[in-house]
């Protein structure tokens, strides 16, 4: 292009929205991508976990209800179901990605972008200038445990788990957030024998107590999947195939593969932030409006800056940050409520906003309500073991709730109700008369705001 307008680095999820809306308002765009148009979300993380994931789920509600049940008679087939993944994924091949970008007329160049002074980009051996912005959305990618002996094993991060061609017989899982507890799911759920190991006490340590709690009771009781909590692990080795783990609590763990889930880093590596004063070494700060301190040409959207490592979220503030490029005042006002997040394993958990103890940690006052996520006839026909917990954590001083935990089967689609009671700050006396229709499981809501009204009397 002989004149650019804005150039994004980086095609993901965020750069891709802030690219298409920006060339939609009549800017003249270029998007720098150096592996795959789509991103790290596409092709390596939410949707082939997602595909991984699905088949287990089906079979898991079959077996719960009468009549299906009956009818299943064998086990998922791996082949067919890493067949799919790959459907899911395009086979790695970004092809069908770039037709959105010819109609909006943005210029796709590949290769690896770095800023080299204001409003410059250099990718190879080509100089770029933007009249108005550079966005930075460079994403994420996984981090490195300081593990002695972990420089000479073959291990596995999070694109290898989701990509793999071949179903492993055993996988040590280090790390029991969402990655960790995700993919030990979807292994165990295709015949792997998972051993997951988290230092800490609890898995998914960022959610309530009892979201993390049920996770590492079915994954122990339906999957087979041996989960090891408090301890850490403080050295590995490698012997042809096999792979020794070795523990802080002085057990040893043979397996076939070792799968990091330790964490992410940002990637800025080469990114040139050092010829305009910015310091490279972490996570990009960014203003409300996600541009870049001190920087008022340079935005960064999504994973790099640090902020809200989630797809949706860098999706929003993609919508950010050009919104402010094409002259609107936008913030990202959305981010002080707590991000919506949903972690797919069985049961799922769905949250948004704070936790019981961030609530506490704020010195607020506030109220909880809790009751059974399988309290309502509509879960029913879910099957019998419908369980997990519905919990809200409700603002005293004008009754909005500031914090929403659902954990049971496929409660990621019940978390948006509550993501618009919070944004919209609705108080639970006005929510009373948002009816539920029956027999669905939103029935729920009226549940909750029964438990609400009996705590008030």
């Amino acid at each position: 292009m002989s004149e650019i307008d804005v150039i994004v680095i980086g095609a993901g999820p965020a750069g891709e929205v802030a690219a298409g809306r920006l060339a939609d308002g009549g800017l003249r765009v270029a998007i720098v991508e150096k592996h795959l148009v789509a991103g790290e979300c596409s092709y390596y993380a939410c949707m082939p976990s997602k595909a991984l994931l699905r088949p287990g789920e089906l079979l898991g509600e079959a077996k719960r209800v009468p009549g299906t049940r009956e009818a299943v008679t064998g086990t998922i087939d791996v082949e067919s179901t890493l067949a799919r993944r790959d459907e899911v994924i395009h086979d790695l091949d970004d092809s069908a990605q770039l037709p959105w970008l010819e109609e909006r007329g943005i210029e796709l160049i590949r290769g690896e972008g770095a800023l080299e002074g204001e409003k410059t980009v250099r990718v190879g051996d080509q100089t770029y200038t933007a009249s108005k912005a550079v966005i930075i959305s460079t994403g994420t990618g996984a981090a490195i445990p300081p593990i002695e002996g972990i420089d000479d094993v073959d291990t596995w991060n999070n694109r290898d788990a989701t990509t793999a061609s071949v179903r492993p017989d055993s996988m040590v899982v280090l790390g029991g957030g969402p990655v960790g507890s995700e993919l030990s799911t979807a292994w165990a759920s295709l015949g792997t024998k998972v051993t997951l190991v988290e230092p800490e006490p609890r898995l998914l340590m960022r959610e309530e107590p009892f979201a993390g709690e049920q996770v590492a009771a079915s994954l122990q009781k339906n999957y087979g999947v041996k989960v090891i909590l408090g301890a850490l692990a403080t050295k590995v080795s490698q012997a042809g195939n096999a792979i020794t783990v070795e523990l802080n609590d002085g057990r040893t763990l043979e397996t076939e593969k070792l799968l990091l889930a330790t964490g992410r880093k940002p990637l800025v590596e080469g990114l040139g932030l050092e010829t305009i004063g910015v310091d490279g070494s972490g996570f990009i700060e960014v203003e409300e409006n996600m541009s870049v301190k001190g920087q008022g040409w340079l935005y960064a959207i999504g994973d790099v800056n640090g902020r809200v490592l989630l797809t949706h979220m860098g999706k929003y503030q993609a919508w950010v940050a050009s919104g402010c490029i094409l002259g609107r005042a936008v913030a990202a006002t959305a981010e002080p409520y707590g991000s919506p997040r949903v972690t797919f394993t069985d049961p799922q958990v769905a949250a948004v906003g704070i936790t019981e103890a961030d609530a506490r940690s704020s010195g607020r006052e506030f109220d909880i309500v809790e009751v059974p996520t399988g309290a309502v006839a509509g879960a029913s026909f879910y099957g019998k073991g419908v369980d997990g917990t519905s919990r809200l954590i409700i603002d005293r001083s004008d009754e909005t709730i500031i914090g929403a935990t659902f954990t049971g089967f496929e409660t990621a689609e019940m978390i948006h109700a509550a993501t618009i009671a919070m944004v919209g700050e609705v108080p639970m006396s006005r929510l009373r008369h948002a009816v539920p229709s029956f027999p669905t499981r939103s029935e729920i809501w009226l549940r909750l705001a029964e438990a609400y009204e009996s705590r008030q009397d």
